[in-house]
């Protein structure tokens, strides 16, 4: 006797005359919501519309030419917010693998900030645009709305200069949370080994933009031989001005090829010094 194929429905509930399907996740007020209230499902939708919209960055924000470091940074906003919505809420239970759906999409707006090329690593990129980790911030929202909570339970309405200052005190905490985490990056060494000594001073400068030769230098991601050969776009590593240069990398081009000579000339008198290592040339672009 044979058994013909049965369609499984999904159930569904009947509510007011209303009726709702019953699934394994719900949307509400723009957060899904699932029976492990891990909220996995929701950065598992989430991490495409951010793909989406940092695919469609990357167009707005050319490497060479586009918009300004201010017009990038209110991008990068748009992309924080759409990542970081209903963060009080799902902070503190959210698990490693949902964090994977926000890195992702940070690191591609963090490399359209700095005009890097696409292979730096998040941890190097989104130092060098001074965007901490999304999961980090969302801590912040957490133990922002936690405090509030706790003082409202009391009877208390906070001013808004406490809110200020609550905000700053988390922030500090937030930088210290990062810090403690590139120090020990899993990609992007030498880029993070160079700015993590001016760490606050990098972040809290008001003048300077990064642009596409100095994202470079300051990556080692560019036009040197070493990384053109590592990503075969070079048969060898060696430098095309000098044949005595078994590698071109960052120091070789920046302080000893004779071709750029010239400009390495005019960095010295700017610098008022001959170290022209990458930690050097962090120092000089911070200093005011």
């Amino acid at each position: 006797m044979g058994f013909g194929t049965r369609h499984l429905q999904a159930p569904k509930s009947r509510w007011g005359g209303v009726t709702i399907g019953v699934e394994r996740a719900m949307k509400y007020l723009g957060l899904v919501l699932d029976g492990r209230w891990n909220f996995v499902e929701h950065f598992r939708r989430l991490g495409p519309k951010l793909e989406k919209a940092g695919a469609a960055f990357k167009r707005l924000l050319p490497n060479l030419g586009g918009p300004n470091a201010l017009c990038r940074k209110l991008y990068a906003g748009v992309m924080r917010f759409m990542a970081l919505y209903g963060a009080p809420v799902w902070a503190r239970s959210v698990r490693p693998r949902a964090v994977h759906y926000l890195n992702v999409p940070q690191r591609v707006i963090a490399i359209r900030l700095i005009r890097g090329y696409r292979t730096i690593s998040r941890e190097a990129a989104g130092l060098l645009a001074g965007l901490p980790p999304w999961d980090l911030e969302a801590r912040v929202f957490l133990r922002l709305y936690d405090w509030r909570e706790e003082a409202q339970r009391r009877g208390e309405n906070p001013l808004p200069r406490q809110v200020v200052a609550q905000r700053a005190e988390l922030r500090r905490d937030l930088m210290v949370a990062w810090r403690e985490r590139l120090s020990q990056p899993s990609a992007g060494h030498a880029t993070i080994v160079a700015v993590s000594p001016l760490f606050e001073e990098w972040l809290g400068r008001s003048h300077g933009a990064l642009t596409y030769r100095m994202t470079q230098v300051l990556t080692g991601h560019g036009c040197f031989g070493r990384y053109l050969h590592r990503i075969d776009r070079e048969e060898a590593p060696g430098c095309h001005h000098c044949a005595d240069s078994p590698e071109d990398t960052v120091d070789h081009t920046v302080q000893v090829c004779p071709a750029w000579e010239g400009h390495r000339r005019v960095l010295v008198e700017a610098l008022s010094g001959g170290d022209l290592s990458r930690p050097a040339l962090v120092q000089a672009m911070v200093r005011p």
